[in-house]
């Protein structure tokens, strides 16, 4: 059984860079409708047989083109929510690296509860039950391999990415998982294999972008926005020294 989880695409608070959360009515941008539109043409090929997604709107709008052209009906799913950053959401994120919470979330992201909100630890059960749970019952109903799609958000991927990879949740900071990308990971009987991870396609400009990221205060909550952040024009924009969450 294999699982394409997908990122959803850039965001109104990506651009923004506050940390949306569950913040209601985030929509993608201009440039986050044309990657949902990109990932469609790529995905559509595939023999995917079902969709889940978070319900959040710029879930739900990132798996609308590749649900039309596959004439699947994506079913959204709780489970696959973004983290409940509490007290943090919607806050700017030049505030947030100030928290002392902050360096928690970098190095001991197990140990790492967002005030009035949830932990990581939990996010990451949460998101791995449902994963395999999700897994186990399509494998049921189809006594046969399927390829299925999850789409959600930076830090659920990532944490799903850290058990596949069998790594502590601490380290997955480590992992980047950019807007619109896609990690895939199989699972069998004997265990998960990870396939790919921040896959986005021949586009390769986060690279260059990186360079001039160096010297932030490292990953943020939610995953990275856009290592290279585009203006409507298409051109790369000045990145923030910030980093980007997933909003």
């Amino acid at each position: 059984m294999t699982v394409i989880l997908l990122r959803h695409g850039v965001s109104t608070s990506n651009t923004a860079h506050t940390l949306a959360g569950r913040s209601p009515g985030v929509d993608l941008t201009e440039r986050g409708s044309d990657q949902a539109l990109a990932v469609a043409e790529r995905l559509s090929p595939l023999p995917i047989e079902h969709i889940v997604h978070s319900p959040l709107l710029r879930c739900t709008r990132t798996v609308s083109p590749l649900a039309d052209k596959l004439g699947v009906e994506p079913e959204p799913d709780e489970r696959l929510l973004e983290v409940d950053y509490g007290d943090w959401t919607g806050r700017a994120l030049s505030d947030l690296v100030k928290e002392p919470l902050w360096k928690t979330v970098q190095g001991h992201a197990s140990g790492a509860v967002f005030p009035g909100g949830e932990g990581l630890a939990q996010v990451q059960f949460r998101a791995v039950s449902a994963v395999r749970a999700i897994d186990a019952e399509l494998a049921a109903r189809h006594e046969r391999d399927v390829l299925w799609v999850a789409c959600t958000h930076g830090d659920v991927i990532k944490s799903l990415l850290a058990d596949a990879f069998g790594i502590h949740l601490d380290g997955f900071q480590r992992i980047v998982v950019e807007p619109a990308s896609i990690s895939v990971v199989r699972y069998t009987p004997v265990g998960p294999s990870v396939w790919r991870v921040n896959d986005t396609g021949s586009d390769l400009s986060a690279l260059a972008a990186a360079r001039q990221q160096s010297q932030r205060a490292g990953p943020v909550p939610g995953g990275e926005v856009d290592a290279a952040p585009r203006a409507d024009n298409g051109n790369i924009a000045n990145p923030s020294d910030t980093g980007s969450r997933d909003q």
